[in-house]
């Protein structure tokens, strides 16, 4: 049997493609759907879900790989004619169906692809490549849009593989022609077929599909950034030193993989004397716990078993400032979920006239404040929360 295609069959290389194809699509759609409606409220729960999901993203990967491999085989091959071509209207729309395939096998897992390496946390890729893509950046927004394209997008492709299988079993029980047979592996005897005639009509119409799905997205708002809980609104602070700039930021470990994520708000009154004696001053620190990003996992931190965000809003920090031997120590307590810490903040300052740049880092662990506890152990979720904080602030500045 021939590599190559003919003007009346299809090669092998073609048609190791096409099964490939079909096998890795009519697996990877319902691991998606089946992953989406598992829960994730235990350990085990989360593990599995997690489990499935990564299958997904990998052989999501894997399609798009085959898929470019596909179309450019298909480039340089003849494409044989249809075994019907005086039933125009049937040839056009199997015509359509072949483009929407082509397009949503590329553009389905890219777009799944992009919303993975835009965000941080769950279900890793499978594969020795890393979890990032080149000119991806790190972002809840891009992450969101391309999260929705690939949920819009993905139902195109259903739809599309829905219609190819019905015109293969029509053209196999119905019209007991060729067209099936001679997608199948082995020497097949087909009859005498016209050349095929390219037609614009075809890509064009997948093409504006395509455009008119997304617009129905827009419209429906899927576009549109749904924020969370927004949580109490902080109260202003007195404080001898104004915070200008800063990030708090946590990292945790999550099947086995660094998460990184950041309150937007939170607020510092502090009171400061460098040259003091003893205690040099304290600080207050209220932080909103809604205000979290933590990448794909943002939801579920909110959650009764992690920050319990609905109950306990805000997290407290209080602390006394003293110098250590070369930097200075923060000595007070941490407050989450009604859970009281003590903790030891070291930092470094610098101070240049009436400006101050501080940086500093808290190791924690989750279970002291009652944080994931169904997952007892660190398979899903390590134990250990890293807490970096810099700021810069001024002193006397409103």
């Amino acid at each position: 049997m021939p590599a190559t295609n003919s003007q009346t069959t299809y090669g092998t290389v073609t048609k190791i493609f096409h099964w490939l194809t079909a096998l890795l699509v009519l697996t990877v759609i319902p691991l998606g759907a089946i992953a989406n409606r598992l829960p994730y409220e235990t350990n085990e729960q989360l593990a599995l879900k997690a489990q499935l999901f990564s299958f997904h993203k990998t052989l999501g990967v894997i399609i798009f790989v085959v898929a470019l491999g596909r179309i450019l085989w298909a480039l340089t091959q003849t494409k044989p004619g249809g075994l019907h071509p005086d039933r125009k209207g049937e040839t056009m729309l199997a015509e359509l169906v072949h483009w929407l395939l082509y397009l949503s096998l590329v553009a389905v897992p890219l777009t799944g692809w992009i919303h993975h390496a835009a965000t941080s946390g769950f279900a890793p890729l499978l594969l020795p490549i890393g979890q990032d893509l080149p000119l991806v950046p790190k972002s809840e927004s891009v992450s969101e849009l391309f999260a929705s394209l690939h949920w819009i997008w993905s139902k195109i492709m259903v739809a599309a593989v829905l219609l190819h299988i019905a015109g293969a079993l029509k053209h196999q029980i119905v019209d007991k022609d060729a067209t099936l047979r001679r997608m199948w592996f082995g020497q097949r005897e087909t009859p005498a077929v016209q050349a095929h005639a390219g037609s614009l009509f075809a890509p064009i119409t997948a093409i504006v599909i395509f455009g008119l799905a997304t617009g129905a997205g827009a419209a429906a708002g899927l576009f549109t950034h749904e924020e969370g809980s927004t949580g109490p609104e902080l109260a202003e602070v007195a404080s001898e030193w104004t915070v200008t700039d800063g990030t708090l930021a946590i990292t945790v470990t999550q099947l086995g993989s660094a998460v990184q994520g950041s309150f937007g708000d939170w607020t510092a009154a502090i009171s400061f004397d460098p040259n003091g004696t003893g205690a040099l001053g304290d600080v207050t620190t209220t932080v909103a716990i809604t205000s979290l990003t933590l990448g794909s996992v943002t939801n579920q931190a909110m959650g009764a078993d992690f920050f319990n965000a609905e109950t306990f809003p805000t997290a407290t920090f209080q602390a006394d400032i003293t110098a250590a031997e070369t930097d200075y120590v923060a000595d007070g307590t941490l407050t989450i979920k009604d859970n009281t810490v003590p903790v030891t903040l070291p930092f470094t300052l610098d101070i240049a006239d009436d400006t101050a740049t501080m940086t500093g880092q808290l190791a924690l662990d989750r279970r002291d404040f009652g944080i994931g506890q169904s997952m007892n152990d660190e398979t899903n979720l390590g134990f250990p929360v890293i807490v970096d904080i810099n700021l810069t602030a001024t002193r006397g500045a409103e």
